[in-house]
């Protein structure tokens, strides 16, 4: 899979990935809205070039305040967000180029209070969806959100995505979607329990592109 071709699809407004970005990026300003911690712990995975959330923390004034570890497989696009990140001052980012359907990738980021998982579910069997779902508790802190997006295309997994979550723990802030076909973009609030993380874990495998 090219990735970066794949990425490249943010600056096409026609694609499904572009009118999620503002729907994403509106309920990243939400949480950091209503996060008054002195210190902002986050994580996301398979960031990209950080498009979800570089931009956000720039202009955000609780944006100097985060410390959020980004990680991306593909090199170029780790490289696009450091860039990024450092042209906006934002110190408290860090971008890993490495493997992030591993636990090991979010060892000393986590527990965090916000986790992303964007542009991940539906590139994933639906197994490993259910399996990542599950395992979110281990990444973050007492109360933390999750912000996550899946297509609607059929079959639509955002139904199930949305019940595993409240199975393992979480709350549903809100739920935007474009509608069937569409994309579906999740906040929800860990209720339960975080969970001690596991390392050695692999969650999930990519297997196509949605």
């Amino acid at each position: 899979m090219d990735w970066i071709a794949w990425h490249d699809g943010y600056a096409d407004p026609t694609t499904r990935i572009a009118q999620r970005l503002p729907v994403v990026q509106a309920h990243l300003r939400s949480f950091l809205d209503r996060c008054d911690a002195p210190t902002i712990r986050a994580v996301a995975l398979c960031s990209g070039s950080g498009a979800d959330v570089l931009p956000v923390l720039a202009d955000h004034p609780a944006g100097r305040r985060v410390r959020a570890r980004l990680v991306e497989s593909d090199a170029e696009l780790a490289e696009r967000a450091r860039a990024a990140a450092r042209a906006a001052g934002l110190e408290g980012v860090e971008v890993v180029t490495g493997d992030a359907s591993t636990t090991d990738a979010v060892v000393g980021a986590v527990p965090a209070d916000l986790v992303l998982v964007c542009g991940v579910f539906g590139n994933i069997s639906d197994a490993d969806v259910e399996r990542t779902v599950r395992a979110l508790p281990q990444l973050c802190s007492e109360g933390a959100t999750v912000l996550w997006t899946r297509h609607r295309g059929e079959p639509d997994l955002t139904p199930s995505i949305r019940a595993w979550l409240g199975e393992a723990g979480f709350a549903e802030r809100a739920f935007d979607s474009s509608g069937t076909g569409g994309f579906g973009v999740g906040s929800h609030e860990l209720r339960g329990e975080p969970q001690p993380l596991r390392t050695g874990v692999r969650l999930f495998t990519f297997i196509r592109a949605s």
